[in-house]
């Protein structure tokens, strides 16, 4: 039973490592394709304002990821429920990014 907690453990972390994986790649593409358009510094601008959103996520993520790596159920428990957190935070920042940007609110 402990196998399968911690089975259950590593994808829903490495699930949440993706997601805030890529609300921070977002906006660094974001941030090279505004650098590089005359006209885009709002754009960029924009980015570096979320990048803190960004860094938070990945960093509560990786976090889960390292407790999983304990031996415990306990630990498998709360690594679970912190990368289930993050990771649905990170999608929520990543579309909340996303709508922003799409709707010229930068």
């Amino acid at each position: 039973m402990s196998m399968v907690i911690g089975l259950v453990a590593l994808l829903v972390t490495l699930g949440a490592v993706i997601a805030a994986g890529g609300h921070a790649g977002y906006l660094a593409m974001l941030t090279s394709a505004a650098k590089k358009r005359p006209g885009g510094q709002p754009a960029a601008d924009f980015a570096k304002k979320r990048y803190p959103v960004a860094g938070v996520g990945l960093g509560v993520t990786l976090l889960a990821l390292l407790i999983n790596t304990g031996d415990s159920v306990g630990a498998d428990v709360f690594a679970t429920l912190l990368g289930l957190g993050g990771g649905a935070g990170s999608l929520k920042a990543l579309q909340t990014s996303q709508s922003r940007f799409r709707k010229g609110e930068f």
